[in-house]
C-alpha cells in the first residue's frame, strides 16, 4: 500500500484541465507512446483485413491513421492487441491531413484532376503503384502525369500489383495503404464523394484479388453510405470487411484515467501520485508509457467507485438525479447511441473549470451542476461540428429552435413546410453547383423534397429519435442542448 495522500479536490481540477486539453486536439497532434490508449472495442479495426473503418467526428479516426503509420506504436497496438500482422506491414499513406506531394496529391492538384475529367479509381491506382515502386512513376513528378500512364499502360500497372504481391508473399509482409480525412478530398462534397468511391473502387479489387495488398479506408459514416449508394459493390466491403469504430461506458472512463496517469507536462507529479494511490498501473520505462489496471480499464463498478472520488456521488440532493457516471455519457449519446470520446472529455474539462470558477471550495473536483454545464459545452462543440460536416442538418433544425421535445412529427413537418425547408436546401445546394455539373449534383441530404424521409435521414444520422410509445420525436441532449430546444426536466439550455 503506498503512503501518498489522495489528490485534493483542487488537485483534481488543476490535473484534469492539464491532463484532457491536450486530448481535445488529438486529431492535429500526433500519437506517442504514453498517449496511446487502445480500447478492447477498436481490436477489429486494426485487423488488416478490415478495410472500412467507419467513424463519426472525434471517435479516434485520425488518431489510429497516426498510429498505423509509426512502426514504434505499430509495436506497442501488436502487443496490447496481440495481432501480430502488425508486425509485418509495410505501411503508405494513401491520403491524410498532411500535405505529402511524394505520397499523394493534395487539395489543389486533386481539384485540377477531377477538373480534368480524370477517373477517380485511376488517380488512387496511381497513388498505389507509386508507394509500389512503379519505375515508370518515379521520373514523373506532376500527379496529372503520372494519372495519364495508369490510364494508357494497364497492363503494366496490372504486372506491378501483380509482382509486389507475390514478393511481399515471399518475404511475409503485407503492403498496407491508409486513407484518412476524405471530407476534405475536395470542396464539392459530390466531387469528395466520387473520390471516396474511386477508393473503395481500388480497395474491393485489391482485397479480393491479391493477398498481400490491402487499402484501410476511415471513413464518416454518411460518406461511407453515401458511397454505398453510387457503388453497389461497395457493400461487399460492408458486409465482411468493416470495423466501426465505437466507444462503451468503460472505454470512455478508461481513456479518462489512461489520460491522468499519462499527463507528463506541467502536472506530471500529481500524475504520479494519482498512479500511486489507485495502484496496480504497469510502466513501460523505454517509451515512457503508464497502463492502468484492468479494472479501471473495464470494470465499472471500480471506475465508479474512483470517479466518485473526483466528482458529486449524485446529479443533485440524492440518488433520484442520477450518478455522474451513468449519468455524463448518457446524456452525451446521439441517437444511434454512439458517443464520441471528444465530447466526454470536452464535458469534463469544462466541468473542471466551472467547478474551480463556480464552486471553488466544493468538496470534490466536479460539483454536479458544474457537470451540466459540461454537457451544454459538448453540445456546442458537437452542434458545431455537424454543421461543418453536413450543414444541412442545422438548416433542417433551426425551425425547430424555441419549442419543446418530444414533439410530433406532423408539427415537425408544418414547421419545415412554414419555413420553406425544401427552399433553403435547395439554395444551400446551389452553392456548391456549377454550369458544367448535372443538374442532380446535391449537397445535401437525399430527398430534400420529401419531408417525411427527410426525418428518417436524421434518424439515421443520429440527430433524432423516434419514441417507440407514441411515435413523437425526439433529439438526444447532445444536439437539443445546442439547437435551442428544451425538454421538461432535461438539462437546460445554455442562458444568453
Amino acid at each position: 500500500m503506498t503512503n501518498e495522500a489522495p489528490l485534493t479536490a483542487h488537485e483534481y481540477r488543476d490535473l484534469l484541465s492539464a491532463a484532457l486539453e491536450d486530448s481535445l486536439h488529438a486529431d492535429t497532434r500526433t500519437p506517442t507512446a504514453h498517449t496511446l490508449f487502445m480500447p478492447d472495442s477498436h481490436r477489429t479495426a486494426l485487423y488488416v483485413d478490415n478495410v472500412v473503418v467507419p467513424g463519426g467526428r472525434g471517435v479516434g479516426k485520425t488518431f489510429w491513421y497516426q498510429t498505423l503509420l509509426d512502426e514504434r506504436l505499430r509495436e506497442v497496438a501488436a502487443v496490447e492487441y496481440r495481432i501480430n500482422r502488425l508486425r509485418r506491414l509495410r505501411v503508405h499513406p494513401g491520403h491524410g491531413m498532411n500535405l505529402d506531394h511524394d505520397h499523394y496529391p493534395g487539395p489543389p492538384t486533386l481539384r485540377g484532376l477531377v477538373e480534368a475529367k480524370e477517373d477517380p479509381y485511376d488517380i488512387w491506382y496511381a497513388v498505389l503503384l507509386t508507394a509500389l515502386g512503379q519505375e515508370e512513376l518515379r521520373d514523373l513528378p506532376e500527379w496529372r502525369d503520372r494519372v495519364v500512364w495508369v490510364r494508357t499502360h494497364t497492363d503494366e500497372a496490372q504486372r506491378t500489383v501483380e509482382r509486389a504481391d507475390r514478393e511481399a508473399h515471399g518475404a511475409n509482409i503485407v503492403h498496407l495503404m491508409l486513407f484518412d480525412a476524405l471530407e476534405h478530398l475536395h470542396a464539392d462534397r459530390t466531387q469528395a464523394d466520387r473520390l471516396v468511391v474511386g477508393i473503395l473502387r481500388l480497395a474491393l479489387q485489391m482485397r479480393f484479388g491479391t493477398r498481400n495488398v490491402r487499402l484501410k479506408v476511415f471513413i464518416r459514416p454518411d460518406m461511407f453510405q453515401a458511397a454505398t449508394l453510387a457503388f453497389a459493390d461497395a457493400s461487399k466491403l460492408s458486409s465482411g470487411y468493416a470495423s466501426s469504430l465505437e466507444w462503451t461506458h468503460t472505454d470512455l472512463y478508461g481513456l479518462l484515467f489512461h489520460c491522468l496517469g499519462n499527463e507528463d507536462d506541467g502536472e506530471a507529479e500529481l500524475a504520479r501520485r494519482f498512479r500511486a494511490t489507485t495502484g496496480g498501473w504497469a510502466t513501460d520505462e523505454t517509451v515512457g508509457r503508464h497502463e492502468p489496471p484492468l479494472v479501471l480499464r473495464n470494470v465499472a463498478e471500480a471506475q465508479e467507485k474512483l470517479f466518485t472520488e473526483i466528482a458529486d456521488p449524485f446529479m443533485g440532493g440524492n440518488y433520484r438525479k442520477g450518478k455522474p457516471y451513468t449519468w455524463l455519457p448518457n446524456h452525451l449519446k446521439d441517437g444511434n447511441g454512439k458517443i464520441s470520446p471528444r465530447s466526454f472529455l470536452q464535458a469534463l474539462v469544462t466541468a473542471a473549470e466551472a467547478s474551480r470558477s463556480g464552486h471553488h471550495d466544493h468538496d470534490r473536483a466536479l460539483h454536479h451542476e458544474a457537470i451540466r454545464t459540461g454537457v451544454q459545452s459538448a453540445s456546442k462543440r458537437r452542434v458545431d461540428e455537424v454543421g461543418e460536416d453536413t450543414p444541412w442538418v442545422k438548416l433542417a433544425i433551426k425551425p425547430l429552435a424555441g419549442g419543446q421535445v418530444p414533439i410530433k412529427e406532423s408539427a415537425v413537418l408544418d414547421l419545415w413546410k412554414e419555413k420553406a425547408l425544401p427552399v433553403a436546401l435547395a439554395q444551400d445546394a446551389a452553392q456548391y453547383a456549377q454550369a458544367d455539373r448535372p443538374s442532380l449534383v446535391r449537397t445535401g441530404p437525399r430527398h430534400p423534397d420529401d419531408l417525411p424521409r427527410l426525418v428518417e435521414e436524421l434518424i439515421e444520422l443520429g440527430v433524432m429519435t423516434r419514441r417507440r410509445s407514441d411515435g413523437r420525436l425526439d433529439l438526444p441532449d447532445v444536439y437539443r442542448i445546442a439547437f435551442g430546444l428544451g425538454r421538461m426536466g432535461g438539462v437546460p439550455r445554455p442562458k444568453a
